[in-house]
């Protein structure tokens, strides 16, 4: 027997409802903020990653999937989402359409690590991007949405943390800083937090050892370096938060791992996933655009796991939709009439099952029930000879002669629906 590559999941019925229900409330919602879905690849060229999230970050050194395709170029699975989708922004200028754009993306993602709860090799994301606008308020609104989209789909229990990152004019003297710090705390570090000690330091403080994080306590805050631009900005997001009634808390330990984040960064976090607590993360990103080769255009986005999102929603999930109608059929003729019935039903818009292998009328009401079909049709030669059906109502345990000529739009009436769909030609 073949099995499935470790930390990369099937998603199998009963349980891909609830991502189908999350991702068509972040196509709705996401509309109304004036969001347009983008569709890219999963697989990019390697050096996009490692100049957009920077070469020395866990996810280029460790994490990427990356290969020489049979033409000699090396390419990547995609790890994350927005520098993929700011290649496709450039290359196909649509900043010359309008300077302003607002994208999300729903797809999977690639990582090579430990695979753990909320933590896969493949995993996928909802993303959205607002590009073309420096004011803060726009971080305040994409913020607003995120929440928005949590509170919608019932994600409880989840807290906004904010913080600044500066820029590169103000972000060299922190990172001096924060290394003097960390020298003399080196052998308290776990192996990876030596490591970035020069190389990424800001990563330590995200780092979830308890030995680092308690070395790490008394580390120079972020806060306390930036300029007056950037100090300015992150004040105006805060006020703009509070204008808006988003609930937020200030956390200065918190880090992107992508080098290209500047000023705003933000995560939703919860205390329901153990140590991968980040239900939601994104921030700032003005000079990534431009270090692609595009525009001088800021922009600020975020991406949230959709597997965390399935933990956090529980044993809540979505019912499968149940069939409108099972049709009972009792010998070949009757069988070949509710097969026809049911495909007419099925082009009309409304699910409807039959039996194929023409079991007793016991056996069929047995499956009808176990696929908890709201009527069934029994359709026997005498039904057959006078052109009408037995329709039970399974619900409500009553019985009735309906005409087959009928059928459709009696249940769509019953259903409460309108008939709004012509029959597929």
């Amino acid at each position: 027997m073949i099995t499935g590559i470790k930390g990369m999941n099937d998603i199998l019925p009963g349980e891909v409802e609830t991502w189908q229900y999350l991702e068509e409330q972040a196509r709705r919602i996401f509309a109304a903020y004036g969001f347009a879905e983008i569709r890219v690849p999963v697989v990019e060229k390697t050096d996009l990653f490692c100049r957009s999230i920077g070469e020395s970050t866990d996810i280029v050194e460790k994490e990427m999937y990356s290969f020489t395709d049979k033409g000699g170029t090396s390419i990547t699975l995609r790890p994350e989402g927005t520098a993929s989708v700011m290649r496709s922004f450039i290359e196909h200028k649509l900043y010359a359409q309008d300077p302003v754009a607002r994208l999300y993306y729903l797809g999977p993602m690639f990582r090579y690590e430990r695979p753990q709860k909320g933590r896969y090799r493949q995993f996928h994301q909802i993303g959205a991007e607002a590009i073309g606008i420096d004011d803060p308020r726009v971080d305040a609104q994409l913020m607003a949405m995120l929440t928005h989209y949590l509170d919608e789909v019932g994600i409880r229990d989840v807290e906004l943390q904010v913080n600044s990152l500066g820029c590169p004019e103000c972000r060299p003297a922190y990172r001096q800083a924060l290394i003097f710090f960390l020298q003399p705390q080196l052998e308290a570090l776990c192996e990876d937090c030596r490591r970035r000690w020069c190389t990424n330091p800001l990563r330590v403080l995200d780092c979830k050892v308890p030995g680092c994080r308690e070395a790490t306590a008394q580390a120079p805050s972020i806060l306390d370096h930036l300029d007056t631009p950037c100090a300015d900005h992150f004040s105006r997001v805060r006020a703009a938060l509070e204008d808006l009634a988003v609930p937020f808390a200030v956390n200065p330990r918190m880090v992107r791992g992508l080098d290209y984040y500047t000023k705003t960064t933000f995560e939703v976090v919860t205390g329901n996933l153990g140590a991968q607590n980040a239900v939601a993360a994104g921030g700032r990103y003005d000079r990534l655009i431009q270090d692609l080769g595009g525009p001088p255009l800021p922009g600020i986005g975020f991406a949230m796991g959709l597997e965390r999102l399935v933990l956090l929603k529980g044993e809540e999930r979505i019912a499968p939709p149940r069939p409108a109608l099972f049709l009972a059929a009792l010998g070949e003729a009757a069988g070949r009439q509710a097969f026809r019935l049911m495909c007419s039903l099925q082009r009309r818009g409304l699910r409807a099952e039959t039996d194929f292998e023409g079991k007793s009328l016991k056996a069929q009401m047995r499956r009808a029930g176990r696929l908890q079909a709201r009527f069934v049709l029994i359709l026997g030669e005498e039904e057959l000879a006078r052109q009408i059906g037995q329709l039970r109502d399974m619900d409500a345990g009553t019985q009735e002669e309906i005409a087959l000529g009928e059928l459709a739009e009696r249940l769509l009436e019953r259903l409460g629906q309108r008939e709004t769909l012509d029959a597929v030609r």
